[in-house]
């Protein structure tokens, strides 16, 4: 219990595995016992299953039409409506509410899936050392874990570029501005979308409508 609030209390801030770090930011809630309903059975975590019902129904997983115009396969996330976008045939995407970078945090551009983790291990970066030294310099896999139960990495040119498509342990934080840069989402949303995209996957992240810098 005191290691979870610990962590609690560090990674509050959302700094999960992205480039930049920011002051804590208060979270609705410390107690997130009533926001499951039950668990996915998964390895080598269960994952915790969200009651939907307590959040805005806009944010549930589903198959929406789509007139962009990227390829069938690809990710689209859009900052301003905190939606992901998995592109679809025929005009269609699955559509999954996701939370995103405060403001001044959040990136846009095109890059591509690098690697895919299960239950990643977390490390912070040395710039979130920087700005926050009492940051734990390791977190193994688990429910305390701030990249949950998958995680995407993004990658340009051959190079991770610290921007992740993950997992969230506080789902209240869900079509909110809150992170410090990367793209979280529902744990069973995650992992959804983890077997759904292979590694060279591409994604466009774009804000004001726009994905190029």
């Amino acid at each position: 219990m005191i290691r979870r609030l610990l962590l609690a209390a560090l990674l509050s801030a959302s700094l999960a595995a992205c480039q930049t770090a920011q002051e804590p930011y208060e979270v609705a809630s410390s107690d997130d016992s009533g926001w499951y309903i039950g668990t996915i059975p998964d390895e080598p975590h269960d994952i915790p299953l969200v009651d939907r019902r307590k959040m805005d129904a806009k944010y549930a997983r589903q198959t929406v039409e789509y007139k962009g115009p990227e390829k069938p396969g690809s990710i689209v996330v859009d900052i301003d409506e905190r939606m992901l976008y998995l592109v679809q045939p025929e005009g269609k995407a699955i559509r999954y509410g996701v939370g995103v970078g405060r403001q001044g945090f959040s990136w846009k551009g095109i890059a591509t899936v690098g690697r895919k983790g299960v239950w990643p291990n977390w490390s912070p970066t040395k710039t979130m050392v920087g700005i926050k030294p009492d940051l734990p310099r390791y977190v193994e896999a688990g429910l305390d874990n701030p990249l949950g139960a998958r995680a995407l990495y993004l990658h340009q040119n051959g190079q991770d570029i610290l921007f992740r498509i993950h997992g969230t342990n506080e789902p209240w934080s869900i079509g909110e501005q809150v992170s410090s840069g990367c793209v979280r989402m529902l744990n069973e949303d995650v992992a959804d979308l983890y077997e759904r995209v292979p590694v060279g996957t591409t994604v466009y992240v774009k804000r004001n409508g726009r994905y190029r810098v």
